[in-house]
């Protein structure tokens, strides 16, 4: 079948094999070209490992530090005729290209936050890796059922406290306009700190540590993002702000039993992808950024963050004064801000294609799922069940 995108708002239904197969590879050859990681964590779990920065992690342990690796991410399987998504191309993409390197990869396919797939993890890991020297935690879920109570939790990303009138952009038409996003009730925010917080990545480290499956020394990192003062309102002074701050209470936590050195949140910086696509404001400071950053010359993708965090922010570890590891360093430097803040003051639709750039932040939404990638040909049939 050819394989087309079909989007829906700021969801795309269909995914491309060939594209996604093609993307993990760029990524690998990315991480061989700047060479070895020295590392001796070879032994890795990384939860919600198929897209984004944790399937960077995945491919930065693997090709950069010849680490063994465990993933688990929630995929829909392909049809004969239907096409699979993308992090489960993703993921066997990566398995053969890892295989063929002589490393170990094993990915478990299912719910993250259930107990069940925490116990299948925890067979994986001693079958094949015996122990994990460190635990990447990249969930990304607008809704979790709690595994101790049955309870079906869904987030809200809304201000928290007082509404916030705002500029929005429709990445669809291009319409920059004004948005006003009423708070969020105490209940709602409640619930987006139970499926964005750092609940489940405790949880996670208790099975690990009652399993006996983590190593000596072992460390686990949890992605997040801090922002720009542009996107606070809705962003980190909002019900993500609570959830985000949750995580450093649960690294706190992490540490207090397992030492001082077992838990870091990672605050990264902003990249296109499906979930920040349905935040408001946020899709327009995205294709502000693309183009500002392009201009400093500091731009970076999910790969290149990653790939920073790894070969020189773990071998020079320097902390902020919530002891997280800071790898948004250049979004948020002086130059970047200014030049974003008089960029925003000034964006109109009609101002728009000189001051921010639209088309990339489409194409980079589209290579998320294997479209947009240079080289692949999209008129050519493809098995939907078949990744390279």
């Amino acid at each position: 079948m050819i394989i087309e995108p079909k989007i829906r708002g700021f969801i795309c239904t269909t995914a491309h094999p060939t594209g996604c197969a093609t993307n993990v590879q760029r990524q690998i050859d990315h991480v061989v070209i700047k060479g070895p990681i020295p590392s001796d964590r070879k032994r890795v779990l990384v939860l919600g490992c198929s897209t984004g920065y944790g399937l960077a992690s995945r491919i930065v342990t693997t090709f950069g530090s010849g680490a063994d690796t465990v993933g688990v991410s929630f995929e829909r399987e392909p049809g004969e005729t239907k096409p699979a998504s993308a992090g489960w191309y993703n993921n066997r993409a990566f398995e053969n290209r890892a295989r063929t390197a002589g490393a170990k990869a094993v990915t478990i396919e299912g719910d993250a936050f259930s107990d069940a797939v925490k116990a299948e993890t925890i067979e994986a890991i001693k079958a094949n890796l015996g122990q994990v020297d460190l635990i990447v935690y990249s969930l990304a879920s607008p809704v979790r059922t709690d595994p101790k109570d049955g309870v079906t939790y869904r987030s809200a990303i809304k201000p928290y406290g007082t509404q916030v009138t705002s500029k929005t952009l429709n990445t669809g038409t291009g319409e920059v306009s004004e948005i006003t996003v009423e708070p969020a009730t105490e209940e709602e925010a409640a619930a987006t700190v139970k499926v964005m917080g750092g609940e489940d990545w405790e949880l996670w480290v208790a099975a690990l540590a009652a399993a006996g499956v983590l190593a000596d020394g072992f460390t686990t990192l949890n992605y997040t993002y801090l922002g720009s003062k542009l996107t606070w309102p809705i962003y980190h002074k909002g019900t993500l702000g609570k959830a985000k701050a949750d995580l450093d209470r649960a690294a706190a936590a992490i540490r207090a039993t397992h030492g001082p050195e077992a838990a870091h949140v990672v605050a990264l910086k902003a990249v296109v992808t499906q979930a920040s696509s349905a935040i408001p404001v946020v899709p327009l400071y995205g294709t502000l950024l693309i183009k500002v950053e392009d201009e400093l010359g500091l731009g970076e993708g999910p790969i290149q963050q990653i790939d920073r965090l790894f070969r020189e922010k773990l071998t020079n570890l320097k902390l902020d004064d919530e002891k997280r590891i800071r790898v948004d360093d250049w979004e948020l430097s002086e130059a970047m801000q200014a030049e974003l803040k008089k960029r925003w003051a000034a964006l109109t639709t009609e101002t728009l294609p000189a001051l921010a750039d639209l088309p990339k932040y489409r194409e980079e939404f589209l290579k998320l799922f294997g479209f947009a990638v240079g080289g692949v040909d999209y008129s050519q049939d493809v098995d939907p069940r078949v990744v390279n």
